[in-house]
C-alpha cells in the first residue's frame, strides 16, 4: 500500500505580494552553507525548503583576524567578522545561478547604518534568483554609539523599516538573543513591516587559551552556536510565537529531526539547520527525511497540525 502524501509546504510571507512558499520547512542557516553552490557535489540542494546565503554587505569584507573559530563542549564559537565578497559580486556571480534553481534563495544582509540596509535591499529588489531578504540586525549601529540594531525595539524597528521601504521582496528579520525582552523587539519588528522573524542568532561568548593566557579568538569575543544554545532558542521561539502573528523560523542547535519537531511545536513555521552542517554536510536533509518519517509514523498528513502544538491555548 503506497505511503500517504504528507503536506510539508509552508508559507513564510503570507501578506507579501510575492509570497515565500516553500516545499518544506527545512532551511539552511546563513554563514553555514556558503552561497549554496559549494554543497552541490555533496547533496541535492534542491530538496531543501530554502537556502539562506552567507551574510552580505555593501562592500567586500576581509573579516576578523584569526583564530576565527573554536570548539566548545557542546558547539562552537565563531568570530568570522562577516567576511564576504560584497553585494556586487553576489549579484553578478551567484544570483544568475540561483535563478535556475528550483529551491528559493534568501539573501542575508548586514549593515552598520540604515542607509546601507536600504541600499542592500534596493539592489536585490528586482534581481532574478533572489526570493527574499533576511536582515541581520545584530550588527553595531554606527549612528547610535555602536550598539547593535537588535538591542532595543526602536533601533530594530528602524532597521526593519529601512529595508521594507526599499524592497517589495519578503523581509525576514533575524533577532539576537543578547537582549532583555525578545518579545518586545519581535513585536516592534512586526509593527515595522517584517513578513517573518528568524531567531535566534548566536549567543555572545568567549574562550581563553590557558597556554597563552589570552582570549582564544582573534576578536576576543564570538558567537556561540550548536546544541548548547538550543534550550535558549526554543524558549525564545515559544515566547515570540505568543507575541507576534507573523511566521517564525527557529534556529539554534537543530541537528536532528526531533530538534526540528520541538521548534515547530514551540511555534516555528520553519527551521534553519546551521552548525550541524559543519560536521555533517547532509544534516538538513537528514532532518527533513526524519521529519517526514515521524509525521508518517504519527499518522499526521499535514505539518501544520504540529506547528504551535506546545503553545498555551488561545
Amino acid at each position: 500500500m503506497p505511503r500517504p502524501t504528507i503536506n510539508l509546504r509552508v508559507e513564510l510571507a503570507p501578506d507579501n505580494e510575492h509570497g515565500l512558499s516553500l516545499r518544506n520547512p527545512v532551511l539552511v542557516a546563513s554563514g553555514t552553507f556558503g552561497y549554496g553552490t559549494e554543497y552541490g557535489r555533496l547533496m541535492d540542494v534542491h530538496r531543501l525548503g530554502a537556502i539562506i546565503c552567507k551574510g552580505t554587505t555593501v562592500e567586500e569584507r576581509d573579516g576578523n583576524l584569526p583564530p576565527r573559530t573554536v570548539e566548545t563542549a557542546a558547539g562552537m564559537l565563531n568570530s568570522i567578522g562577516l567576511q564576504n565578497r560584497g553585494i556586487a559580486t553576489l549579484l553578478k556571480d551567484y544570483a544568475p545561478k540561483w535563478a535556475r534553481w528550483s529551491t528559493p534563495v534568501i539573501v542575508n544582509i548586514a549593515a552598520e547604518s540604515l542607509h546601507d540596509y536600504a541600499e542592500l535591499a534596493y539592489q536585490v529588489d528586482t534581481t532574478p534568483g533572489i526570493a527574499g531578504i533576511e536582515v541581520n540586525i545584530s550588527c553595531p549601529n554606527i549612528d547610535n554609539g555602536s550598539l547593535p540594531f537588535a538591542s532595543n525595539p526602536q533601533s530594530a524597528a528602524a532597521a526593519t523599516r529601512a529595508v521594507v521601504e526599499a524592497t517589495s521582496l519578503p523581509v525576514i528579520v533575524k533577532l539576537s538573543p543578547n537582549v532583555g525582552d525578545i518579545a518586545a523587539i519581535a513585536a516592534a519588528v512586526e509593527e515595522a513591516g517584517a513578513d517573518a522573524i528568524s531567531l535566534i542568532n548566536t549567543v555572545l561568548g568567549m574562550a581563553v587559551d590557558i597556554t597563552t593566557r589570552q582570549p582564544t579568538l582573534g576578536a576576543k569575543l564570538g558567537g556561540l552556536s550548536g546544541p548548547a544554545i538550543k534550550p535558549i532558542a526554543l524558549r525564545m521561539v515559544w515566547q515570540v510565537a505568543q507575541a507576534v502573528s507573523i511566521p517564525i523560523i527557529g534556529i539554534g542547535g537543530i541537528a536532528s529531526p526531533a530538534d526540528a519537531i520541538e521548534f515547530l511545536m514551540a511555534g516555528a513555521t520553519a527551521v534553519q539547520v546551521g552548525s550541524a552542517t559543519f560536521t555533517n554536510p547532509r544534516a538538513a536533509l537528514d532532518v527533513l527525511d526524519g521529519l517526514s518519517a515521524w509525521l508518517h509514523a504519527e499518522g499526521i498528513e499535514d505539518v501544520h497540525e504540529i506547528i504551535g502544538a506546545a503553545l498555551p491555548p488561545q
